[in-house]
């Protein structure tokens, strides 16, 4: 199982420019290595852009995710990290969701593919982290530097 983070998708139901590619790759690779899950966060972040929960629902089936709740060692653990987090000075409020997210993936000992790669590297450490290198600015050259999935 993979969790799969909010701009993963998003950046393949917008059709991003810069990251369309990158993200359908890397779906598929990790599909390739078994099931792709959503969690309660995550769809929640992507029903701000859809009128009806059908339309959603259709997204996330037509997409081949799993739609698995959040276990309540991963709240209690996301809520240490966020105050871990504010604690080393981080100032933005709005990242609450990403800490949910990350703590929900080490806590079920899934990977977690993300373009987001340092604050889940950050507060949580035990996850594999499916991402782009922190330092490269071209999708195209983009590779995990946990798993190898390009």
């Amino acid at each position: 199982m993979t969790l799969v983070d909010t701009n993963v998708i998003l950046d393949v139901v917008l059709a991003d420019a810069s990251w369309a590619e990158w993200s359908l790759r890397n779906l598929e690779m990790a599909a390739i290595a078994g099931p792709l899950a959503i969690n309660d966060i995550v769809y929640a972040e992507l029903a701000a852009g859809y009128p009806a929960i059908e339309a959603l629902d259709d997204l996330v089936s037509g997409m081949g995710l799993r739609l698995e709740p959040v276990p309540r060692p991963a709240l209690f653990l996301a809520a240490k990290a966020f105050r871990q987090y504010r604690t080393r000075g981080g100032m933005r409020t709005g990242v609450l969701p990403d800490f949910f997210i990350g703590a929900h993936a080490a806590v079920s000992g899934w990977p977690l593919l993300t373009r987001d790669v340092r604050r889940y590297r950050d507060y949580f450490p035990t996850i594999d982290v499916i991402g782009p290198p922190e330092d490269s600015r071209n999708p195209d050259r983009r590779v995990s530097s946990q798993t190898g999935l390009q």
